[in-house]
């Protein structure tokens, strides 16, 4: 009988996100006045998606407000902020100017901005410690049959961290499939990408990716991208941005012989949509035309919805897709998951 066994790089993950459980911030008070004249005293964790998250010392929960709903602000943290024109502020203090739906930012340098409420999409307590700027999510999703003896274990994964101009982010995404009789059936993909805001939502982009399947008899494939992007849709309830530049890719397959290296283009189209009750979903789709294989073009294709539960909590259906128009002689066009997992989120 033969035993599943995770891969190394799973029980990696999971310790480096266990580590983050156990580091949060302490607060301060932040006050915020509803319209319903609900008062909240805590600190303000963040604004984004249209959702404030308040921490208070009263609950063991989060408090998450709607953003339009809120009549009155009053913080001295230190915040940054991200405009609708994709200007990122640096703000000491944030507050509500009087009887009126725009929000006064101080700057770092004493300069005061008067912003509307709607021209706000993200704000983001800013410390000095390291743990306080990271975004991160861990599911798992594991199915057995005693039918061969199956067993199938998938893991959908995040991590990122914003500092003022830039961002870095990551990911991780496996299944890994044992049965009798039968050799191990897996997928692999990852990717580290580092994001520099431009003025007018535009942004640099650096990233490296990494995918390893049985189905196109992958060994490794690294894809090492520089490009240029912008932001064309920035609100409170979607982002909508696409991207280009070149990209160097460097094959590996089961077969020694078929390994390959190659120059690409490539050109990207990515949006999230989000504040639709407890639902979001994030899309992203890549075209690599080839500059140095005639005709040869790949396509990589990624959707994740997700539902929120009570508790940082979700349920997550995530979707991977990649073609290759001319593979390896012997392996598949294409590849392609379908994974259903159960997570928590930092």
């Amino acid at each position: 009988m033969k035993f599943y066994q995770p891969h190394q790089g799973t029980f990696k993950l999971i310790y480096v996100f266990l580590c983050l459980l156990f580091f949060k911030a302490h607060g301060q008070n932040d006050t915020i006045t509803l319209k319903n004249q609900d008062r909240l005293i805590g600190e303000i964790k963040q604004m984004s998606k249209g959702v404030l998250t308040i921490e208070t010392d009263y609950s063991d929960d989060d408090f998450k407000v709607t953003w339009v709903e809120i009549q009155q602000i009053i913080s001295t943290q230190n915040f940054l902020v991200t405009l609708k024109d994709g200007r990122r502020i640096n703000a000491s203090q944030i507050s509500h100017k009087e009887s009126s739906d725009e929000i006064i930012l101080k700057e770092e340098d004493n300069k005061v901005i008067t912003i509307h409420v709607e021209d706000i999409v993200f704000i983001r307590s800013v410390k000095k410690d390291f743990i306080s700027r990271l975004d991160a999510s861990l599911s798992f999703g594991f199915n057995f049959t005693k039918s061969k003896n199956l067993k199938q274990l998938t893991v959908r994964s995040t991590l990122g961290y914003t500092a003022n101009f830039w961002s870095v982010e990551g990911s991780y995404n496996s299944v890994r499939s044992n049965q009798d009789d039968s050799d191990e059936i897996h997928r692999t993909d990852a990717y580290v990408a580092f994001n520099y805001f431009l003025k007018k939502d535009r942004f640099i982009l650096f990233s490296s990716e990494f995918l390893a399947n049985t189905e196109q008899q992958l060994d490794l494939r690294l894809t090492h991208k520089l490009g240029f992007g912008k932001y064309f849709v920035h609100t409170n309830r979607m982002y909508l941005g696409s991207g280009g530049g070149i990209a160097l890719n460097n094959e590996n397959y089961f077969n020694d012989d078929d390994d390959r290296k190659s120059a690409e283009l490539f050109g990207m189209v990515e949006v999230n949509m989000f504040d639709y009750e407890n639902i979001s979903l994030l899309s992203n789709l890549t075209v690599y035309p080839s500059l140095t294989e005639s005709g040869r073009w790949r396509t990589d294709f990624k959707v994740d919805l997700k539902y929120d539960l009570p508790l940082d909590f979700f349920i997550k259906l995530g979707i991977t897709y990649n073609y290759d128009n001319k593979p390896v002689q012997g392996s598949a066009y294409d590849d392609y998951i379908l994974q259903t997992t159960f997570g928590w989120e930092l």
